[in-house]
């Protein structure tokens, strides 16, 4: 058992890469335990050691006795003469350590053969997750072991990780013996060890592919400035480059779309939108909303929010598919967006405008200047400051903008009155 036991720790060290001294000490902690277990049936005043003898390459287990003249507990006393052989300078009232029969050391051993597997495999997780707890977000690749539950086991080599169902793209399917990469998302201490947890749905999963197929990113003279994704279906990825002599679309896209293609590979078939990122919001909207052409943009800073006008020909492709353009395009530029067409834009100003010539002293020119500044409705007159009336409709002071905002408050409560009529009626 001893010789067996110098070479499973010789073999965990290489395999495993644990430190030598955590498996001896592993080892010795199990066994003396297990000793004391086996001793406690016999005698429970015994005090026990455990060295692992490198040399030799096996566990020895010491018992200490007291140097006596008179042996009265032979289980915890020991003669003078015969600790004189083992050690030559006992002396009565010393401690000396008696090695015990190596056949009750085998036993000790074979009863700490559980313990000592679990101690082992207890540092080889202190060691796993060492390794792996500086690597989170990186790419990683693995094989597919097994699917359990759903998720899908991965072989990294040294141990195996989990990707779950959440974290797995949609329509996805996953083979044994399959190789597959992924980034690695998380990575957390249980009871039965370290548990790393990959994601292939991920933003950050696309933005370390192009890091791994692109040098100018890898290199820094590329950024990534913002990702949105919808798993499975498209990315959009903006981009700009430190360099003005670097093109950050053409460097992502490669020769004849050789870098973009190995990505879209890897990622079976996920379409990718590769857009200039802008300091201008407006710019970098229009950009995010590709390949849709924007006509006109309005911006509400204070709201973080954007009108963005387009052609009616290009409002289906503003929006996407159930929405997915622009939803993408406000994740990717972090504005909300609202898209209209040129012809409900006119539409809206026309009602908007008719609206506001019903009150008194405002006329067309009155009411288009009014709608160019945002006051598009009866709430907008009557709760705004008479002071930025004045400045938009060009009116000589504040008391036509106060006459104005009285009507215009008038108008709305009878507009609220005959709303709550109907209600009632509609109750009834």
């Amino acid at each position: 058992m001893a010789s067996e036991l110098s070479r499973v720790i010789d073999s965990v060290c290489k395999d495993k890469g644990v430190d030598k001294d955590a498996i001896i000490g592993a080892v010795v902690e199990a066994v003396l335990s297990a000793a004391q277990k086996l001793f406690r049936m016999q005698d429970k005043g015994k005090e026990l050691e455990v060295r692992y003898n490198e040399d030799e390459g096996e566990v020895e287990l010491f018992e200490f006795k007291n140097v006596v003249t008179n042996v009265t507990n032979p289980d915890i006393e020991i003669g003078v003469e015969e600790a004189s052989e083992l050690d030559p300078e006992a002396e009565v009232g010393d401690l000396l350590g008696v090695k015990i029969n190596p056949d009750f050391t085998r036993i000790a051993i074979q009863n700490a053969k559980q313990k000592i597997l679990q101690k082992l495999k207890e540092a080889e997780g202190k060691v796993i997750y060492e390794e792996f707890k500086s690597r989170k977000g990186e790419l990683v690749s693995g094989i597919v072991r097994r699917i359990e539950r759903k998720n899908v086991i991965v072989d990294l080599g040294k141990t195996e990780a989990i990707l779950p169902a959440e974290h797995q793209v949609p329509k996805e399917y996953y083979k044994p013996k399959e190789r597959i990469r992924a980034i690695l998302f998380d990575i957390r201490e249980t009871k039965r060890g370290p548990q790393l947890i990959l994601s292939r749905a991920h933003p950050d999963f696309v933005s370390k592919l192009f890091v791994a197929e692109v040098p100018e990113i890898a290199e820094g003279v590329v950024q990534i400035k913002a990702i949105s994704r919808d798993p499975g279906i498209r990315t959009k990825i903006s981009v700009s480059s430190n360099d003005p002599d670097v093109d950050p679309i053409g460097a992502c896209v490669g020769m004849r779309g050789s870098r973009v293609q190995s990505i879209i590979h890897e990622l079976r078939g996920e379409k990718i939108d590769i857009v200039p990122w802008s300091s201008d919001h407006a710019r970098f909207v229009c950009n995010a909303l590709s390949p849709a052409r924007v006509s006109k943009v309005i911006i509400d800073e204070d709201n973080r929010s954007m009108e963005v006008i387009v052609d009616d020909d290009q409002l289906s492709l503003a929006i996407g598919r159930k929405g997915q353009n622009v939803r993408l395009a406000s994740q990717l530029t972090e504005w909300r967006i609202d898209i209209k067409t040129d012809s409900q834009v006119r539409r809206e100003q026309q009602e908007s405008v008719s609206l506001l010539m019903t009150l008194p002293g405002v006329g067309e020119v009155t009411a288009n200047l009014l709608y160019g500044e945002g006051f598009r409705s009866l709430e907008d007159i009557a709760f705004s400051d008479p002071k930025s009336l004045v400045k938009a409709a060009g009116l000589k002071n504040e008391e036509d903008a106060i006459k104005i905002q009285t009507a215009a408050r008038i108008a709305l409560k009878d507009k609220l009155e005959k709303m709550s009529v109907s209600a009632k009626k509609e109750e009834g």
